[in-house]
């Protein structure tokens, strides 16, 4: 697992022209410089900073025997390829992603020319000018009006968080979006769901009390379509956007 005070190789938007970038197909250029992050800092021993220091696995030439596929390649960066140098690791899910991105795409991009994000200014501005600490919680310390993000680093890759802090909606979980409900004595209800299934609601209120409420009972009931975080094109610079996703990659949960 990496350190949270790692620095972050990419840009929340992305600035490269045709010569940093070829066709990247189906994956995205922030998992790709993510990757190129995790690539450098513990994949060049044995790879080379090309990937080409191995002539019987050069990363350069697109050729893969033991991992014809994204899933094969992930299996063998997480468990490793018998009788090989190529040893389990620890990695994450959005790390892996992000390593198999960058694998995929070695030929377009260059480690030397990708912008550096801080994890520990972006700390400062999730605690600050951005304001995220007065909704989420991390690592047992703020509200628990919006969800945990003590582990969101582990869990979502560098391209979902990046959509969602520049206000991309599909990039929220269908459980996490706010709803409102109004029971039938008129009480209007907003929070976000914990649980739910047929007859049944689960939720922590805007008081930060967990509410447990019958279907039944209710007058209407709003999944809200859109959530209260706000987009921080606006709000924050590309540098700062930069440090503040930093940041959130390196949340990967309590030891």
């Amino acid at each position: 697992m990496l350190s949270a005070l790692f620095s972050a190789a990419f840009m929340l938007v992305v600035t490269a022209g045709p010569s940093r970038a070829q066709d990247t197909g189906r994956y995205e250029q922030t998992d790709i410089e993510y990757g190129a992050l995790l690539f450098s800092m513990h994949c060049i021993a044995c790879h080379g900073e090309n990937g080409d220091l191995l002539p019987q696995m050069n990363l350069r030439s697109g050729r893969f025997p033991n991992s014809p596929g994204d899933s094969q390649l992930s299996d063998n960066i997480r468990n490793g390829i018998v009788g090989t140098a190529m040893v389990a690791t620890a990695y994450t899910d959005s790390e892996i992603d992000a390593l198999v991105a960058y694998v995929r795409n070695i030929t377009s991009v260059e480690l030397g020319s990708i912008a550096l994000g801080d994890p520990i200014r972006g700390q400062t501005l999730f605690v600050g000018k951005g304001d995220c600490g007065s909704c989420h919680r991390v690592n047992g310390r703020g509200p628990r009006f919006a969800p945990d993000l003590s582990d969101i680093g582990a869990v979502r890759s560098a391209s979902q968080l990046e959509r969602r802090l520049l206000g991309g909606e599909g990039a929220v979980i269908p459980i996490n979006r706010p709803v409102r409900i109004v029971t039938q004595d008129g009480t209007v209800i907003n929070g976000r769901r914990i649980n739910e299934d047929t007859y049944t609601i689960q939720l922590v209120d805007d008081r930060e009390r967990l509410v447990s409420l019958v279907k039944a009972e209710f007058r209407e009931y709003t999944v809200l379509a859109t959530s209260a975080m706000p987009a921080y094109t606006d709000l924050l610079s590309d540098e700062e956007r930069a440090d503040l996703l930093a940041y959130m990659l390196s949340l990967k949960g309590l030891d």
